[in-house]
């Protein structure tokens, strides 16, 4: 049962109570972890006390305060790295606004060239997407790693290894889809890397639920955001490199916080070593404070509890989503990605077909969950790679509706261009779920019927 608990151990359904109790109180159904997950009650008075009980300045001082944010900036990035799997002896964290802001920093800094290319997976966050732009303008090749029936990746050693005959560059993919909740393979970093790729990894939507060995799996660059693993603070991510990897980035500027010295007069610079030269500006010190509470929080649960609690009720979920029928035996739903739990996390993306199997659009569906109180995500969720393999959009036709449209795309119109339902339904899980969320997501899905 998601809910026991062994002796000694709070049950989720005692964390809910104590954590989440707001979502009861508003008849809330919060399904919507991928997008990000919800900040516990202890998680706020434990910053409170910290912030009313402190005195914190501009860590680039030298004051009591400024000492007393250092101190709580060090104790985040070993706490982090220790989430990790790793120490600082090999890798460096990087604080950033977010994991989009993590990704720019590998991205502008990243030596592209002709002979040095960018492999996308297909299914991947436009925040990664965007690397292509810094690429191309370098003069490097962009190849994508397409994808399978199931939206996994297709055979993507070989096409690695085949890559590499041409230039070895950057990598990058995601652990887990955002779009269908596919967990990759993770194994995928060491073949790259020894073939003489760079590695960078979107972990965004993977380590909500799932613990990571960076230790065990690689990867030069990793990148998070902190609000996507406990809810609260919002502005802050990381980039978290290994530290020969981010000694290899050229950083293109510098600013405020990154340099040892600058000077007009002279017209130079020398930027800091390390994740000193990455960091630009002031740290989010009293963000970063926040942090400390909410890894108590997993580790209050445990990673390998949550996984198993959010695997039970994504089980569940998918079992009973596609069983769902009309009254003429048609399903009711369209599945993107997984029919079960094998590799897949715990996000669901969907469709709900009318009788004969036409797909209603998903903004309807989006709609009707929200007045009945259920708050999920519809649309492409920033994946553009995922959504087009999912719905079977044609390139061609895909190319030609964007061209013609320009700057008078909608979705709507897009759609009518494209003859085929655009975006999806995403329904994803996280700790503070139980089964009767379950329960309501259903009943309004299989309202439609």
């Amino acid at each position: 049962m998601t809910t026991a608990a062994v002796a000694g151990e709070l049950s989720f359904a005692d964390l809910r109570e104590r954590e989440f109790a707001r979502l009861d109180a508003q008849r809330c159904t919060y399904v919507d972890y991928t997008g990000s997950a919800l900040y516990a009650e202890s998680q706020l008075r434990a910053h409170r006390d910290l912030l009313a009980a402190g005195l914190f300045g501009n860590p680039h001082s030298e004051h009591d305060p400024s000492r007393a944010s250092s101190a709580i900036i060090d104790a985040a990035r070993a706490t982090l790295l220790r989430f990790l799997g790793v120490d600082s002896s090999t890798h460096a964290v990087c604080f950033t606004a977010n994991t989009s802001a993590a990704i720019k920093l590998v991205a502008e800094s990243y030596l592209f060239a002709p002979d040095t290319p960018l492999l996308l997976s297909a299914d991947n966050h436009n925040s990664v997407n965007g690397i292509r732009e810094y690429a191309r303008r370098a003069g490097a090749p962009v190849r994508y790693l397409q994808l399978d029936g199931e939206l996994r990746l297709r055979d993507a050693g070989a096409v690695l290894a085949e890559e590499a005959c041409r230039g070895r560059g950057l990598l990058a993919f995601p652990a887990q889809s955002n779009f269908s909740g596919v967990r990759h393979d993770l194994g995928l970093v060491a073949r790259a890397k020894d073939l003489g790729y760079d590695v960078l990894l979107d972990a965004a939507a993977y380590l909500p639920s799932h613990a990571l060995s960076l230790r065990d799996c690689p990867a030069d660059f990793t990148a998070l955001s902190f609000y996507k693993l406990f809810g609260y603070p919002t502005g802050l991510g990381a980039l978290v490199a290994r530290r020969d990897a981010l000694e290899r980035l050229q950083r293109p500027w510098f600013a405020g916080g990154t340099v040892t010295y600058a000077s007009v007069h002279a017209d130079t610079h020398r930027l800091r070593a390390g994740h000193e030269a990455f960091e630009d500006g002031t740290q989010n010190f009293l963000g970063i404070a926040a942090l400390a509470p909410g890894f108590a929080l997993l580790d209050r649960v445990g990673m390998t509890r949550l996984a198993e609690h959010v695997k039970a009720l994504t089980a569940r979920f998918l079992r009973e989503l596609i069983a769902l029928r009309h009254a003429d035996g048609t399903p009711l739903t369209r599945i993107y990605g997984p029919p079960d739990t094998i590799r897949r996390g715990g996000a669901v993306a969907f469709n709900v077909t009318a009788p004969g199997g036409s797909v209603l659009p998903y903004s309807t569906v989006e709609t009707r969950a929200s007045r009945a109180g259920i708050a999920l995500r519809g649309g492409c969720f920033c994946n553009p790679g995922a959504s087009e393999a999912a719905l079977g959009l044609d390139p061609a036709r895909t190319a030609s509706c964007l061209d013609s449209l320009g700057s008078t795309f909608t979705v709507e119109r897009f759609a009518s261009c494209s003859g085929g339902p655009v975006g999806a339904v995403r329904a994803s899980f996280g700790l503070a779920n139980n089964e009767a969320d379950v329960d309501r997501l259903l009943d309004v899905v299989a309202s439609f019927a």
